[in-house]
């Protein structure tokens, strides 16, 4: 209920409507009924107000905020019995509630108190409903009660400005207004006072009405602020934006704020008020201030309030605390979190201690694998961990390293809207987002990494930010609700079609200016080796918001945007860091980038899709070549799946090919045609990428569960592997196994797997790659049949004689290299003529397993083995097979007794097993 409330009242403060609103009377009891009248010119408002709040217990300054605020009526939940509203004029409106009646009209629960409601009204228009602010109304009980009715709590004013000062009671009393606790009027037996009063000095007030009846007496406060001018001063040097230590007990906090006039820096240093003495000094667009005094090991929140209307938190913090969703982070993922200052203030707040708790590095020296040798895992940490966790994903960092990936892509993990979510919603983009754990949790997972030989790549998202990002709150179009013309950052309009949020403008220098800083800080402070720059095609002014095709076409001013972050990042944090683009651009752009040093993304999903389902159409997978693309480098980030794309296992499953007995939706038939097109996919040189699970033939689609092409769950939570049992399962064990094997060979034979001397034919089902290595030390063939029907291909082996096949451990003697090799639909082979590729397959576990157990009448072994026996319990042979046996071969057990046994069981590789079996 909470997170609905919190989405509503978001589109309920996107829009503003232009209105003039008067409530009368100021302050209502039980008795009294009241009157809202606003002008609502420009457009006619519809019948019913649009949608009401209740708050339900104390009101505090975070008011709309506050947890306590209800949605109790409106037209998201199609109530139909809204409060009805009375036109007084062309362009005004009048609704009439009564409190007496209002928990009662409102069905608000028995028992809670309505202290106010808030009303938003909206547009009858047919386009856009533009819709009034949210006007609050208090709702008071029987009894005294007072309340300012000018000024309003934190209005601001100028020096020497004369204002009335006014308050009303609930029924007679002895009224009294208080100015910095001196009185300045009084009044007796009345409901109103009033004051005129001129400040003659800038600073804050504190404003205070008093009513006392007999012997009760009830108070409220307010304070205004009068304008004192910003100083301009030159900037020290040497600053970054945002939080500064400077190394001597001072901090200076800095904010790039053009057209801005005055900048306040508010916080728990200051109880959150405004104070000259917090009053940032300017230099040109900068606003920037230094404070000392601060006590070293606290950690303090704050914010900025500019011009006197808007407080938001700093863009470039490193930690924020969001009022709404930081309750949902619990206290072992996240220890010790700040508490948010309730009452202090609104919205998201940044955070700074000047003592961090240190981490200390292992690693203190680690060579990244080479561009060309990556084999990336990229990994979601909510999806690939029960507890979304750093913590929980380091306890697998075992299984990675024993599949063999050597980088880790982290899918975004910069501060995020809400707590569950791909991360691709950025709002703070140099802050670690606190539901996948604290920074020393990301440095040890880092750290870890490097201890494995894995590389960690950050995902980050520059293309936009959302509307949680002081970057667009700072600069908002309230009337058009987008971004206003005036933006630094952000464009109001976004420049391409496929933008979410708000579209950065990356041709701005401050723009440019925030992209580096935040870049550089994950790099200093994590130690990231590099970098996966999401839709980095929209980095372009080049204006095509509808034209998808226009927008993919060749793009000097992009290419040169794109160059300059990497000549950035490659001369002033570090010369290696992998930057990686999602462009998808037209192949001349992506040459010029490749070129350049970039790497980037090749999708191939589709490609290899209609291969392991048994389709010719599009089942070309030859672009995943870099001298296929006419590139200079293997630059190619090669995938058959990716976070955006639906699971091969999933359309083998629903659509897969078939012809007689053979059909690709079986799953054990769909998950070794995933091993075919694991060998040819390794098997082309280049860099690779490997999405979370895959190795496993992860068949949970990216859709819904009940309808695969209902895209409405897609960033929605999915099962995680290890609760499947994906990991122990044999079929999906020996994808693993051909996966690890494969990485292996390109790690192990760079000079043969990542060469630059080869040949392909993979444009068909039946596929050929020859791997020439440049030393003469050992070629490689690898050939596979995606057809549901046994084929014929020619090998074009390099050379006649003896070639040993690495899976099977089997060998042929070649006396015409051309002469055709049958293959059954789904088989793979890959020979070369030096026996060192007979590696041992990598095993989760144990080599060799048996299931089911417990049995009933036969099981099976999940590898092809040449003996088994099978003991009592006091040792005793009681029964034994030898041969070559198959992964399916069904071991019959029907004429044993009940009982628990011993098997023994060796393959022709020398893994060897003693397990226990249950037989029923």
């Amino acid at each position: 209920m909470k997170k609905l409330f919190i989405f509503l009242f978001l589109l309920i403060v996107s829009f503003t409507y232009s209105q003039t609103t008067t409530i009368s009377p100021a302050i209502s009891t039980v008795s009294d009924i009241v009157t809202i009248t606003f002008d609502a010119t420009g457009s006619p408002l519809e019948g019913y107000a649009g949608d009401v709040y209740a708050h339900t217990g104390v009101l505090t300054t975070a008011s709309v905020d506050d947890n306590d605020w209800k949605h109790v009526i409106g037209t998201w939940g199609n109530n139909t019995t809204q409060p009805k509203l009375t036109r007084t004029g062309t362009n005004t409106y009048e609704l009439k509630t009564d409190p007496k009646n209002v928990t009662n009209y409102y069905n608000i629960t028995t028992g809670e108190v309505v202290t106010n409601l808030m009303f938003v009204f909206r547009s009858s228009a047919t386009s856009g409903q533009p819709q009034t602010g949210n006007i609050k109304l208090p709702i008071y009980a029987a009894g005294l009660n007072v309340a300012f009715t000018n000024p309003s709590d934190k209005s601001v004013y100028n020096l020497n400005d004369n204002i009335t000062i006014s308050a009303t009671s609930s029924i007679n009393a002895n009224l009294e207004l208080k100015v910095n606790n001196a009185s300045v009027q009084t009044a007796s037996n009345t409901t109103s006072i009033s004051k005129s009063y001129t400040f003659t000095s800038t600073g804050s007030y504190a404003l205070q009405a008093i009513a006392t009846q007999n012997s009760e007496t009830k108070t409220q406060d307010i304070s205004v602020y009068v304008k004192t001018l910003t100083q301009n001063q030159t900037l020290p040097t040497g600053l970054e934006n945002g939080f500064n230590d400077n190394g001597d007990g001072t901090v200076t906090f800095v904010l790039q704020a053009p057209n801005k006039t005055d900048v306040f820096l508010i916080g728990g240093f200051n109880n959150w008020s405004l104070d000259s003495n917090y009053q940032m000094k300017k230099d040109g667009d900068t606003f920037w201030l230094t404070v000392s005094g601060l006590d070293p090991d606290t950690e303090y929140a704050y914010q900025y309030y500019i011009d006197y209307s808007l407080t938001v938190a700093d863009p470039y913090c490193h930690k924020i605390l969001d009022p709404d969703n930081d309750q949902y982070i619990t206290s072992t993922t996240y220890p010790n979190l700040m508490a948010y200052p309730t009452g202090k203030t609104t919205g998201i707040v940044s955070t700074f201690k000047i003592n961090e708790t240190p981490y200390t590095w292992q690693t203190t020296s680690y060579t990244k694998p080479n561009e060309e040798n990556l084999v990336i895992y990229e990994m979601l940490i909510r999806d690939f961990t029960e507890t979304d966790s750093f913590q929980d994903a380091m306890t697998h960092l075992d299984y990675l390293q024993q599949l063999g990936v050597n980088a880790i892509e982290l899918m975004p993990v910069s501060e995020f809207e809400g707590n569950n979510s791909w991360g691709y919603n950025p709002s703070f983009h140099g802050a670690l987002d606190k539901a996948y754990g604290t920074p020393n949790d990301l440095k040890e997972f880092v750290d870890a990494c490097h201890q494995r030989g894995i590389a960690v790549i950050l995902d980050v998202v520059y293309n936009h930010a959302f509307g949680q990002s002081p970057l667009v709150q700072m600069y908002w179009d309230a009337v058009n609700n987008r971004p206003a013309s005036d933006n630094p950052w952000l464009n109001p309009v976004a420049k391409h079609p496929y933008n979410v949020g708000y579209d950065f403008n990356h041709e701005s220098s401050y723009t440019k200016t925030y992209v580096k800083q935040t870049l550089k800080y994950w790099v200093d402070e994590f130690k990231v080796d590099g970098f996966r720059f999401d839709l980095s095609k929209g980095f372009t002014q080049t204006n095509n918001p509808s034209n998808v095709t226009a927008w993919g076409n060749y793009d000097a001013s992009r290419i040169a945007i794109l160059e300059d972050y990497g000549n950035y990042i490659w001369t002033n944090v570090s010369s290696n860091e992998y930057l990686i683009l999602e462009h998808f651009a037209d192949n001349s752009e992506e040459t010029v980038l490749s070129n350049y040093g970039f790497m980037l993304w090749g999708n191939l999903n589709y490609n290899f899709n209609q291969n392991t389902m048994g389709y010719s159409t599009g089942s070309d997978v030859s672009w995943l070549s870099y001298q296929s693309r006419g590139w200079n480098s293997p630059h190619v980030v090669g995938y058959m799946e990716s976070h955006d794309e639906e699971r091969l296992m999933v359309k083998n499953l629903a659509y897969g090919n078939s012809s007689g007995s053979y059909n690709v939706k079986d799953l054990s038939t769909a998950l070794n045609r995933q091993e075919a097109a694991s060998a040819i996919f390794y098997g082309i040189p280049g860099p690779k990428m490997l999405w979370q699970f895959g190795e496993l033939g992860y068949d949970k689609s990216i859709n819904c569960a009940a309808n695969i092409n209902d895209g409405s769950c897609r960033t929605d939570r999915k099962p995680v592997a290890w609760t499947l049992g994906y990991d122990s399962d044999p079929d999906r064990q020996d994808l693993y196994n051909v996966t690890a094997k494969m990485i292996s060979l390109k790690k192990q034979f760079p000079s043969t797997f990542n060469t630059d001397n080869y040949s392909l034919n993979v444009g068909g089902l039946v596929k050929r790659i020859n791997l020439y290595d440049n030393a003469g030390n050992m070629d490689v063939v690898i050939v596979a049949n995606f057809d549901v029907t046994t084929q014929s291909v020619n090998p074009n082996f390099p050379a006649t004689g003896t070639w040993y096949e690495a899976f099977t451990q089997t060998s042929i003697n070649v006396t015409n290299p051309t002469a055709s090799l049958s293959l059954q639909p789904g088989e793979y082979r890959l020979y070369s003529q030096s026996q060192s590729l007979d590696v041992k397959e990598r095993l989760m576990s144990n080599s060799i397993k048996i299931y089911p157990n417990p049995v009933t009448n036969s099981f099976k072994i999940n590898k092809t083995i040449n003996s088994l026996q099978i003991y009592d319990l006091t040792g005793k042979l009681i029964k034994s097979f030898k041969g070559e046996f198959g992964k399916e071969h069904l071991f019959n057990i029907s004429t044993l007794s009940k009982g628990i046994y011993i098997i023994k069981a060796k393959n022709n590789q020398l893994e060897e097993t003693s397990s226990k079996l249950i037989k029923f």
